[in-house]
């Protein structure tokens, strides 16, 4: 008899014993996701940035308020650089692959924006992104000239000019207020060489970036340019008609640009 209550009690324990460790495994799962949930869903931030990135998100007027904590780590954290200089990988080695020719005509096009240089100190003033845009502060940053040069980009820029590429630098900034800024940052910043700087003037004014810089790619080609490449951080720089040869997207998860 003592034997068999002895069995009985070995039974009750291993009953017990395997729901309270999964209770207590439970809690723990749950305590473990509280940090997201306290952040504003790191997890959702992850796959905002990545539909951003792959334009399944579009038309998108600020970053969702829960997301400036992930938007600015991912800039300034170092994701962001690599992720770049992952690209520019991919870039160079495409460019590696192609026969110049001696014609002069061989033509690559970079926008400038966030491609070439950088207005990450704007915008941080401006919470990464979760602050409207607002073109006249904008236009006050970009008339200062400050804007520091993306390395990697320089880099591919430089590259580009000494294997006889002809670089096109293709911006949506106005050219009657901003050209001379914007030629000189350049300058500063080590874009010397460049074919041409092509700036919106009076003719594309309102126009959308896609259209603007398609008759702009259009008249390029009829003048006989081979575009090989075009890089830009916008998905608008990279629609519409003779993007190129091929296109890469820089990434820039702090606005959009219809």
């Amino acid at each position: 008899m003592a034997h068999r209550i002895q069995e009985l009690l070995v039974l009750v324990v291993l009953a017990i014993f395997p729901r309270a460790t999964f209770s207590k495994l439970s809690c723990h799962l749950r305590a473990s996701d509280a940090p997201l949930a306290a952040e504003g869903g790191n997890g959702y931030c992850l796959s905002w940035r990545l539909a951003v990135e792959a334009n399944n998100l579009r038309a998108w007027r600020t970053v969702p308020p829960q997301c400036q904590r992930h938007v600015e780590s991912y800039m300034t954290g170092g994701q962001y650089d690599r992720d770049l200089n992952l690209i520019v990988d991919q870039v160079m080695a495409y460019a590696d692959g192609i026969d110049v020719s001696d014609d002069g005509m061989d033509a690559w096009i970079l926008d400038v924006d966030d491609t070439c240089i950088s207005n990450m100190l704007y915008y941080k003033g401006k919470r990464y992104g979760c602050d409207p845009f607002d073109a006249a502060t904008f236009k006050a940053w970009a008339m200062r000239g400050e804007c520091p040069a993306i390395p990697a980009v320089l880099g591919l820029f430089q590259k580009l000019v000494y294997e006889g590429f002809k670089v096109i630098l293709l911006t949506g900034r106005d050219q009657e207020t901003l050209g001379a800024a914007t030629v000189d940052n350049l300058l500063y910043q080590g874009f010397d060489g460049y074919e041409r700087l092509i700036m919106r003037t009076q003719t594309y004014k309102g126009q959308s970036a896609i259209t603007y810089k398609s008759d702009i790619r259009r008249q390029l080609v009829e003048e006989g340019y081979r575009i090989w490449g075009n890089v830009g951080d916008q998905w608008s720089d990279l629609q519409g008609q003779f993007v190129g040869n091929r296109t890469f997207k820089i990434p820039n998860p702090m606005y959009f640009v219809p």
